[in-house]
């Protein structure tokens, strides 16, 4: 518990970390809140439980408290209402469908029982006063399936949203609302609101670090409130993606509109930016007008282990996949998706007799997982195709050493083209050569630092050439990581210190008030 490990009175100051998820999946936000309560600031570190309770645990010297999030909010109000013009034979909203569905089998499985215990007796008489019930049972059982059907329909054209009076809602409401739209296309907004604020209010924080674009409303609003009642808290929005160009994780048609509406009302309150790439940064200063440029935190591994972890022993990869040293090994590391492009590992193992393809994955039962096994089935390669869990993050970089290739699959898509992700730098610190797929940074860092080769994006017989010529000459490819200081930037404790000196910028010295700072760029 937190009062059995007393944390020391802060020296500078206290920093409220927020993030949208229960923390021990993200290398990223857990490296930020150790390093920072390594410098010497009281961290706590704010993340959303996965059920209704409420967790807590040390991070280092950093405390992490997981909130639970209710999430009545998450449905839209208008799906809350009957659509009467629209679906006049709709059951309202809520369980009454089921319930009506369930109720009128019942009633027929009632009277089918009738049915046979009257033949038990032989009496017609009482079969033929049974047959006006049955035949009444027989249409309200047609009626109801009716009245289901509608309701079904309803609730995917809800679902869907893609109508035109769906599509002309939408454009009402950012019309008429602009970055306030989001409030009426995504509330459930504001269930992340309710769950966080006071707990931050109650923290009294100098600094807030919200990490990505759903955190960075929470901070700003917890801002807000502690000016109104005359406390200074500073805000550092860490933007991890380019919110226009993501692939939206929610395939609401409403979803992306309002998160990028959330984002766009709430980035003038931040007092500095940080981002993960330098290409983004630019971006993020064209998009929303910042004045200053934001400062670059690559996700880069550690490079030294914590101590009280330096004897736990990691985990062998190729013992988990029961391969030996000389059978090749492709190693994808991070979250699995349609678009991280990893279905072209297993399609092209038909091509690459006698090599091996392990996946690291935080969740190796997901559907799309699922989908991969049962393609690696079709294809006869199962035995080839490892899914394997997480390890703890400072161990991550000697658990892949083992491989012989690190593969970045990924798909052209907006945001995949400007940054170097996490498994990018695990991937060279564990002097793996690498195939990426022919994404702009990434692909021309390959190119340029002579690491790996680079394929065409979802091209099986291009990823099939990559790969046979880093198995080929694997030496080679290594040989890059042999270059005086090539990795000595991309490491956590180089990107720690640049963090570090933006805290202490807005929390120790002067700085100019927010609006000057983050208003438009006029020309």
């Amino acid at each position: 518990m937190e009062h059995d490990h007393p944390v020391a009175a802060p020296l500078r100051g206290k920093i409220v970390m927020l993030v949208e998820n229960g923390v021990k999946g993200d290398s990223r936000v857990q490296k930020e809140a150790l390093s920072a309560a390594a410098a010497g600031w009281d961290v706590v570190l704010l993340g959303k439980s996965p059920d209704k309770k409420a967790r807590s645990w040390r991070l280092g010297e950093a405390r992490v408290r997981l909130l639970p999030v209710p999430t009545p909010l998450h449905r839209r109000r208008h799906e809350y209402r009957r659509a009467v013009l629209r679906a006049p034979l709709a059951y309202p909203p809520g369980p009454l469908a089921e319930y009506r569905k369930q109720r009128m089998k019942a009633w027929r499985a009632e009277l089918n029982l009738q049915v046979i215990e009257t033949g038990r007796t032989g009496s017609a008489v009482a079969r033929t006063r049974l047959l006006p019930t049955r035949l009444l049972s027989r249409g309200m059982h047609r009626w109801v399936r009716l009245r289901a059907r509608h309701t079904a329909a309803l609730e995917r054209r809800r679902k869907d949203m893609d109508t035109p009076l769906d599509r002309f809602t939408t454009a009402f409401w950012v019309r008429a609302m602009g970055e306030r739209a989001w409030r009426r296309l995504d509330p459930g907004l504001w269930d992340l609101e309710l769950a966080y604020g006071k707990v931050i209010d109650s923290l009294e924080p100098d600094l807030i670090h919200a990490n990505d674009f759903r955190m960075l409303g929470v901070g700003a609003r917890a801002k807000l409130r502690a000016e109104a009642r005359g406390r200074t808290v500073k805000l550092v929005w860490d933007a991890h993606e380019f919110l226009p160009g993501i692939k939206p994780w929610n395939p609401h048609p409403r979803w992306h509109v309002a998160q990028c509406a959330h984002e766009r009302e709430h980035a003038k309150y931040a007092d500095a930016v940080t981002t993960v790439s330098a290409t983004l940064a630019q971006m993020l200063v064209e998009h929303h007008g910042l004045r200053e440029l934001p400062e670059v935190v690559l996700n880069a591994p550690d490079t030294v282990t914590p101590a009280e972890g330096a004897f736990e022993p990691v985990p062998d990869l190729r013992a988990l996949c029961g391969i030996g040293p000389q059978v090749p090994l492709a190693v994808y590391s991070g979250s699995a998706a349609p678009q991280r492009g990893l279905d072209i590992m297993v399609e092209a193992l038909p091509q690459l007799p006698g090599t091996h393809v392990a996946f690291v994955v935080p969740r190796g039962n997901s559907l799309y997982m699922q989908a991969l096994k049962k393609r690696a089935v079709a294809l006869a390669v199962q035995d080839r195709v490892h899914i394997l869990p997480y390890v703890p993050h400072d161990q991550v970089v000697r658990h892949l050493a083992a491989a012989d290739v690190g593969v970045i699959p990924i798909h052209h898509w907006p945001n995949h083209e400007i940054a170097l992700i996490t498994k990018f730098f695990e991937y060279s610190h564990a002097r793996l050569p690498l195939v990426v797929s022919d994404v702009r940074t990434m692909g021309a860092m390959a190119t340029t630092t002579g690491q790996g080769e680079v394929f065409t994006a979802e091209d099986v017989t291009d990823y099939v050439r990559a790969v046979t010529a880093v198995l080929a000459d694997p030496r080679r490819y290594r040989e890059a990581y042999h270059r005086p200081g090539m990795l000595a930037e991309w490491t956590w404790e180089a990107q720690a210190a640049v963090l570090d000196s933006v805290y202490s910028r807005l929390v120790e010295g002067a700085r100019a008030p927010v609006g000057e700072r983050m208003a438009p760029v006029t020309s």
